[in-house]
């Protein structure tokens, strides 16, 4: 696959693993996935085969007793709305494969969703009678506390890639051979908000510095151009400076490498992140998107402009960016409290 680029072959991935799991469900449900091709990627369509194949284990197990292969079109349309909220609330804690799987209010809102586009599909095509899955309420989500870096955090974060005196030995001669690299890595994610799916497709024709300009691709395939600082600029260079010193494959164009001369994984990225920010901020749980919420949180509080930081973080909908700076929203209205004065 050295000849398709990186969101290819995560693409050729992902059919891979969806294949595995309709491969256990009635063609119906393979139906239903080719018929949302053409709006969704193949993320979307993976999440939403996994989800199915969460759902007719319950049915296998709960409703019908027989395999869930087996499941047809007729038993579907029996299916009540009482039975689906049974399943909403055995996946707190339920039992595939011999493994225990928990699903938060979020994640049983996701998997209801999943369900009605699925019932919503069988309905429109005349498969089934009515969209049972319809009647059902969302689960009530909470707001979840945004966690993001204070500016003496992101100090020590900065100070403990460049320094991380609080590693063992072999951990700092591993730091030796990837700190530039890291420090690239974090630097971007402070300096421009990128998502970690967005900064792992990163090539090097991706970058112009002459404009201090790199090509992203968002959610959903589109491309946009973001503009970089100075000092990213500076931390990317330098690992360029590195990156040309390895014996690299001349076709590997992948922006961040990892050890063994190939681009990065996101699990990789992952863990570097949490391993500095453990040194940073102990008590929060910090990860790159984490990292994207505090260069979001920044941006909002230098341009007082929600609708930039919609563009820049590449939300579809700004409601979304207002819905996770909202704090910050309550923060300004406390400070301006006093700027109107009643009496000079």
């Amino acid at each position: 696959m050295k000849n398709i680029n990186y969101y290819e072959q995560r693409d050729i991935k992902n059919r891979r693993k969806m294949s595995k799991y309709l491969e256990t469900l009635p063609d119906y449900c393979r139906d239903f996935i080719i018929g949302i091709e053409n709006n969704t990627s193949s993320l979307t369509r993976y999440n939403y085969a996994m989800d199915l194949y969460v759902f007719f284990n319950f049915l296998e197990k709960s409703i019908f007793h027989k395999k869930a292969i087996e499941i047809t079109l007729q038993d579907i349309n029996t299916i009540k709305s009482q039975q689906i909220e049974q399943y909403l609330s055995d996946l707190s804690s339920y039992m595939i494969d011999d493994n225990l799987y928990r699903n938060t209010e979020r994640g049983k809102a996701r998997k209801l969703a999943s369900l009605r586009s699925f019932f919503k599909y069988l309905y429109n095509h005349d498969c089934i009678d009515g969209n049972v899955a319809s009647k059902i309420s969302t689960p009530k989500l909470h707001n979840k506390e945004i966690i993001r870096l204070e500016r003496d955090e992101v100090k020590r974060l900065m100070n403990a890639i460049e320094n991380p005196c609080e590693f063992s030995q072999r951990q700092k001669e591993y730091n030796k051979n990837t700190f530039e690299r890291d420090n690239a890595i974090v630097t971007l994610f402070l300096g421009t908000g990128i998502r970690i799916s967005e900064l792992v497709g990163l090539n090097l024709e991706s970058f112009d510095f002459s404009q201090n300009a790199f090509v992203v691709t968002r959610k959903g395939g589109n491309q946009s151009t973001l503009y970089f600082s100075k000092e990213v600029a500076a931390a990317l260079k330098t690992w360029l400076e590195k990156r040309a010193s390895l014996n690299l494959p001349k076709e590997e164009h992948a922006m961040f490498i990892s050890l063994q001369n190939k681009r990065i994984s996101v699990r990789a990225v992952e863990n570097l992140v949490k391993k500095f920010a453990q040194i940073a901020s102990p008590l929060k749980k910090i990860s790159p998107h984490k990292l994207r919420s505090t260069f979001g949180t920044n941006l909002y509080k230098e341009t007082k402009d929600i609708y930039i930081v919609a563009d820049v973080l590449g939300h579809k909908d700004v409601n979304t960016t207002k819905k996770h700076y909202a704090a910050i929203n309550e923060e300004m209205r406390k400070a301006v409290a006093d700027v109107i004065k009643i009496h000079d």
